[in-house]
């Protein structure tokens, strides 16, 4: 089975510099991290230096932003290249990217944007993926990102779209706990209902965060502690999948380290009960 091939990392943090004195600090009570790929691409000696330091202490997986899978113009080979360098400079078990597009007509967004879940969508994310993987030849991972609005268009729901993506692709899926959950709500769906239809070989590893209600509709902003229904819905998704490893997110509002290692406890007992 694809993700029994892998290692199992446990739970880890995305490394953010504000935690930077803290990761040190702390490496004993996390297990791996993962660094955001693009923030490495162009490496001064400060950097270098971190990121050897926290390899010699850490697996880092790399994670990508603007690979941006989902271009019909095809991947921009300069990104490519510096992504490729850096993955294999880390020699991770694997890396992961998003199910979404960054850049369209030569112009680059600066935002994950998603995608209509359509065949035709399948087969361009098939051609970039090919070209994706035959310069990086280690297992990929994607990921499902929050769904900010849906397209008239779309003739696959969120199941089928992300299980025909990952097994005509051979890939791994890196399931974002947080945005199924958020996009269950926003577009009205069972998201356990979703994920008992995901091929649970596949599901490699897990994002997690909290998230935030503007009374509208919930929203992915990496700003808040995991709330009691993500929760709930990790427990379902680890007795669902063989997880290989769990990442906490953080991106705003950074309270205390100590808050974050209490959440990187809760699951690593979710994922390893006494």
């Amino acid at each position: 089975m694809w993700g029994n091939s892998l290692p199992n990392l446990g739970v880890g943090i995305g490394y953010r510099d504000v935690y930077r004195t803290d990761v040190f600090r702390y490496e004993s009570e996390i297990d791996f991290l993962e660094v955001t790929a693009d923030h490495f691409f162009d490496p001064k000696p400060m950097t270098t230096e971190l990121l050897r330091l926290l390899s010699e202490r850490f697996p880092i997986i790399p994670h990508g932003l603007a690979l941006s899978l989902g271009s019909a113009e095809g991947l921009d080979r300069s990104y490519l290249s510096k992504l490729s360098k850096l993955v294999y400079q880390l020699d991770p078990p694997w890396w992961s990217e998003h199910i979404a597009f960054t850049r369209a007509g030569g112009i680059d967004i600066g935002h994950l944007t998603p995608l209509p879940k359509t065949k035709e969508t399948l087969r361009v994310l098939q051609q970039n993926i090919r070209v994706a993987v035959d310069t990086i030849a280690k297992p990929l991972i994607l990921e499902n990102i929050t769904q900010t609005i849906s397209f008239p268009q779309d003739t696959l729901d969120e199941a089928s779209f992300l299980g025909e993506l990952v097994d005509e692709n051979d890939c791994g899926l890196l399931l974002d706990v947080t945005n199924l959950y958020i996009n269950s709500i926003n577009h009205r769906f069972d998201p356990l209902a979703v994920l008992h239809r995901l091929p649970p070989d596949r599901i490699v590893q897990l994002h997690f965060v909290g998230y935030y209600d503007d009374g509208k509709t919930l929203i992915d902003s990496h700003a808040h502690s995991t709330n009691p229904e993500i929760w709930q819905l990790l427990e379902e998704v680890i007795q669902f999948a063989n997880v290989q490893g769990a990442i906490l997110e953080r991106d705003e509002h950074f309270p205390p380290f100590s808050e974050l290692l209490l959440e990187l406890a809760q699951m690593r007992k979710i994922m390893l009960p006494v």
